[in-house]
Formats: structure tokens, C-alpha cells, sequence
């Protein structure tokens, strides 16, 4: 057999050390934070001391050494209660630290991944700008060097990027164009630019929709300028770090839809047992019980289809195809799910006193984020052979 269909001991300790860490400590405080679009400093350190950050980043850089399925579970439990610290730590993890690991020199990785390990800081990931979101080589922001200073001058802008304009955030890698190609294709390159760097403007957005207690900023780059040794990657190998950083990226996007349709069905199922009309349970009702099961059945799909694409990924065989497969299936399975759900509820699910009311707009996000739905079926596509 290639696959256990049940957790570990090990695996199935953390899944129940986070659940509990997410019931205790989320739960009590998600609709306040929701409401008030606030950035809880606060949960984001004890999801630090939890063992959060640095996930697949081995010990010897200050990293808990996970395997993937490991942290995918991890961002489960997290997003089956709440998709604002889901977030937060998905987008910490495979976007800010992974690219860091992955590419890194050794000096890099030394002086950056310990800190980001440790619940210390958080680190972003600058790729969508305003006109170049889908089409990632679109890019208008540019790097120009500086041979007299051995400086790189950034300029330009980003948009919705997670974990980049909050008090905990000490960097982000950013893609440049820094030249032209033969072809007169941009040359993107990948640049360390730490946080507090003059000319780096970093404003939280607010009046967002979906993850409200997330941090999301826009980043303005007015000639800020970095040495030649933040160069992550070498130059011109940015777009390749951008996309392989992305089909990691799309596991953490697929958990969260994952943990969110698996936290929908939950309060669902207790409301249609509790709910009684025409003297029975709802949930005896056979309308509202076929719902039930057809959310169940979309979810155990959703789980096998990620934890597949994970386990190829941990094992070093190709996953890409499979991730944008669970990245797109499980975000939808997170919309049907929150979508059913509310529509359960009827009336109290569209009041925020119910959770629901959240989750059905956090699910939005997730056909959007790392890819849309139809850039997934366009990826899965080109592995067709289309």
C-alpha cells in the first residue's frame, strides 16, 4: 500500500493539539475580530509558540521539521474554525519562509529563517500587483542596479499581499522586472526587501469581504534600495520561484477550503439536529438530509484529493497537477459547503451571531487566491496536454 487512511499517532496528537488550540482560543474571539477587521497580535504569537511557524523548515534553521501532510493538517484545524488565522499562517509558511528555504544561500536562510521559525515575525510574499494578478509576468514593479553602490533600486507597487503591513512582518520577497530578455520578455528576479527599508510603505487594507482579521496590505516601492546580496534565487530566476513557490502555495489554499467546508458540515449538522419544524428534526427532513450527505461525500473526495497531492510533494514525486486539482476542487467543495450550510440556517444563517454568515464569505476567497478557479483549470489543462 502506497497511503494510510488514518492519521498516525504522531499526526493525530497535532491535529488534536491544534483543534483544541483553535476551539479554545479562536473560537471565542472570531466573530469580534471579523467584525472589528482586527489583526490579533496576540494569536498570531500563540500560534507561534504552537509550533505554527516554520513548519516544513528543518530544525537545523529553527523550524519544526513537519512533513507536508503534517502541516496541511495543521492548516486545516485552523480554517475549520477560523479562514483569518488560517491564513495568516498558510500564507506565512508556504509563501513567506518556504521561498526563503527553498531558494535561499546559506547566509540567507541563516539570517532570515530562525527568527520566522520561532513566532517572532511574519514574512510576505509581493507577486499581485494591481495590473498583474493572473498574468504574474505582467509585472510593471522594476529593480535597477546600481553598479557604483551594488544596489538594487526598487520601484513600483503590490497589492493583496498577506502578512506584509503589520507590526510582526520583517520582510518580503519581492519580484522585479530587472532587465529584458532576447525575446523582449521581462527579466524577473526575486528580491529580500527586510521591513523598515526606507522608501518601503507598507498600509493595511481594510474593508475586505472574506479573512477580515487577516493582514492584508498594499506596498509602495519608491526608490528602495537593497544590496546585490539580497538576491534570492539568481537573476532572471524569479518567475520560476514565484510559480513553484505557488504550487506549494495551492496545498495550504486546498487545507483551508478543506478545513472550512469540514467546519461548515460540523455547525450544520448540530443546527439541523437541533432545529426542529413539523414536530421533527431538521435534519430528518429528507431536503435538508441529503444536503448533509452530499457535503459529507464532497468532503471526503476534497480530503483524499489533498492529502494525495501532499504526500507526493513530501515524497519528492510530481504533485503540481494534483495540487492545482485540490487547490480548485476543495475551494469549491469550501463554497458548496458554506453555501448549503447557510441556506440550512435559512434566516439565522444571515446574521452574523451565527458563524456561518463568515464562512460562507471566507469561502470566496479561496476560488480567488493563488490562482483562480479558472487559472487552475488552465494549469491542469497544459498537464493534459491541451
Amino acid at each position: 500500500m502506497s497511503y494510510e487512511f488514518e492519521d498516525n499517532e504522531e499526526l493525530s496528537l497535532m491535529r488534536h493539539t491544534v483543534r483544541k488550540f483553535a476551539e479554545n482560543e479562536i473560537a471565542p474571539r472570531a466573530r469580534e475580530l471579523d467584525e472589528k477587521e482586527e489583526f490579533s497580535l496576540e494569536l498570531t504569537e500563540q500560534m507561534g509558540a504552537l509550533g505554527l511557524f516554520g513548519t516544513v523548515v528543518p530544525h537545523e534553521y529553527g523550524g519544526q521539521g513537519m512533513d507536508y501532510i503534517s502541516y496541511v493538517v495543521a492548516v486545516e484545524e485552523l480554517a475549520r474554525i477560523d479562514g483569518s488565522q488560517a491564513a495568516t499562517i498558510a500564507a506565512h509558511n508556504s509563501l513567506g519562509a518556504a521561498p526563503l528555504y527553498y531558494y535561499g544561500n546559506e547566509e540567507q536562510k541563516r539570517t532570515y529563517l530562525p527568527s520566522l521559525c520561532t513566532g517572532e515575525g511574519l514574512w510576505a510574499f509581493g507577486l499581485t500587483e494591481p495590473e498583474a494578478g493572473s498574468d504574474a509576468q505582467a509585472s510593471k514593479t522594476t529593480a535597477t542596479f546600481d553598479e557604483t553602490r551594488q544596489e538594487w533600486v526598487i520601484n513600483g507597487s503590490k497589492l493583496w499581499i498577506t502578512n506584509s503591513a503589520s507590526s510582526m512582518t520583517k520582510g518580503i520577497t519581492v519580484q522585479a522586472v530587472t532587465g529584458r530578455l532576447a525575446n523582449g520578455r521581462p527579466e524577473l528576479s526575486c528580491l529580500i526587501v527586510p521591513a523598515g527599508t526606507p522608501g518601503l510603505t507598507a498600509r493595511a487594507m481594510h474593508g475586505k469581504m472574506m479573512w477580515r482579521a487577516s493582514n492584508t496590505g498594499e506596498l509602495y516601492f519608491d526608490n528602495v534600495r537593497v544590496p546585490a546580496k539580497n538576491m534570492l534565487g539568481t537573476r532572471g530566476q524569479g518567475f520560476k520561484i514565484m510559480m513553484e513557490t505557488l504550487d506549494n502555495g495551492r496545498l495550504s489554499i486546498a487545507a483551508m477550503g478543506l478545513g472550512l467546508a469540514k467546519g461548515a458540515l460540523d455547525m450544520t449538522l448540530k443546527y439541523a439536529q437541533e432545529r426542529r419544524t413539523f414536530g421533527k428534526a431538521i435534519a430528518q427532513h429528507q431536503a435538508v438530509g441529503f444536503k448533509l450527505a452530499e457535503m459529507a461525500t464532497r468532503i471526503e473526495a476534497a480530503e483524499s484529493l489533498l492529502y494525495k497531492a501532499a504526500w507526493l510533494k513530501q515524497n519528492h514525486k510530481p504533485f503540481q497537477k494534483l495540487a492545482a486539482m485540490a487547490k480548485l476542487y476543495c475551494s469549491e467543495v469550501a463554497e458548496y459547503c458554506a453555501r448549503e450550510g447557510q441556506q440550512t440556517f435559512g434566516g439565522y444563517g444571515l446574521m452574523k451571531e451565527y458563524p456561518i454568515e463568515r464562512f460562507y464569505r471566507d469561502a470566496a476567497l479561496l476560488r480567488i487566491g493563488e490562482g483562480t478557479s479558472e487559472i487552475q483549470r488552465l494549469v491542469i489543462s497544459r498537464y493534459l496536454g491541451c
